[in-house]
């Protein structure tokens, strides 16, 4: 029924970058209809000239409010930013660009708090382009966390039935035995059960990962799993959490890939990255979890050697807002519930 499927505010990302072409061209795809009702936030030049560059028949309306979108297969509706008003170079960094991606993210973030949306899918954004546009916050999620945080947010990962959550993200590598504590591990598995729940899995085993190779062999390679990963995943047992480890990270992704474990907690950015986009590169959604709304997103950049050229995979953009259609609804009753 058409109550049940949630409205998505889709943005576009960097306006220099493909996240226009991958979002138009998953709008072609008439079956992600069935799962999702999505409006687009953007800049109309910047719509048509995606469609230009794909070559695409789809129409584009431009709506006031979500509330007046139809969401007819064949036609974007589109809640017009107002920055630009005509396209961006492809595949430049600019000013201009970083302020027009923020800002159509920033009115999805207005949406989603005021309610007129359940949920965002983002198409990706530049780091160097926020930079230059002098935008406070360096990526998405520090502007989500700032906005719209409702407890402590967490990257999930999700790449057909595996589930990873990431404990440290964006640091050095020589930096991440010592960034890692008990209280860090103990802290994460609460909110890793809580995040599972929301998405349907009613009494979470969660397994955290070793971090030295075969777990560290009883010490003869490294002892952060004796004295660090092993006495937190004890302590959070007595806590009451279905908690396994330290498993190996040459197993322990495949196991739950099998249904031994419902998610996986990776200690560090590419010991899940490479885990996930293995499996499945193309459909690797990343979730938001700990915001007032659901945020899913496509797992790659803005792509700016391709840029403009409608030669950009959309298999990702079109994963991440049928992720939306399937979790968002769950995860904001769930948010109800608590309240």
């Amino acid at each position: 029924m058409e109550e049940k499927k949630p409205v998505v505010g889709v943005t576009v990302g960097d306006p220099a970058g493909v996240g226009p072409e991958v979002v138009v061209k998953a709008l072609a795809d008439p079956t992600l209809y069935e799962g999702v009702r999505p409006i687009v936030y953007a800049d109309g030049c910047v719509l048509e000239a995606a469609l230009k560059a794909t070559g695409s028949a789809l129409r584009i309306r431009r709506v006031h409010s979500p509330g007046q979108a139809t969401f007819e297969p064949g036609t974007i509706d589109y809640m017009d930013a107002g920055v630009l008003t005509k396209p961006v170079p492809c595949g430049k960094i600019s000013a201009e660009a970083g302020r027009a991606g923020f800002t159509y993210l920033d009115r999805a973030i207005d949406d989603a708090l005021a309610g007129s949306v359940d949920g965002i899918a983002t198409a990706p954004l530049n780091k160097e382009a926020l930079q230059a546009a002098a935008v406070p916050f360096i990526d998405h999620t520090a502007a989500l966390n700032a906005r719209a945080a409702l407890s402590v947010p967490m990257t999930l990962f999700l790449a057909q039935n595996l589930k990873i959550f990431f404990l440290t993200r964006h640091i050095p590598f020589r930096q991440i035995a010592a960034s890692i504590t008990q209280d860090m591990i103990i802290e994460a598995i609460p909110l890793c059960a809580t995040y599972l729940r929301q998405l349907g899995v009613v009494n979470p085993l969660i397994a955290v990962a070793a971090l030295n190779p075969h777990g560290g062999e009883q010490g003869l390679f490294g002892t952060e799993e004796i004295n660090v990963i092993g006495p937190a995943v004890t302590r959070s047992q007595e806590r009451g959490y279905r908690v396994a480890g330290p498993v190996p990270a040459d197993s322990v992704f495949h196991r739950a890939r099998e249904g031994c474990y419902d998610g996986v907690l990776s200690l560090y950015h590419d010991q899940g990255h490479i885990a996930a986009k293995t499996l499945d590169f193309y459909g690797t959604v990343s979730l938001t979890m700990g915001l007032k709304f659901l945020r899913t997103s496509v797992d790659h950049g803005t792509a700016f050697d391709i840029a403009g050229q409608g030669i950009a995979d959309a298999r990702g953009m079109i994963a991440a807002i049928n992720a939306s259609g399937r979790y968002t609804l769950a995860v904001k009753a769930s948010l109800h519930q608590k309240q």
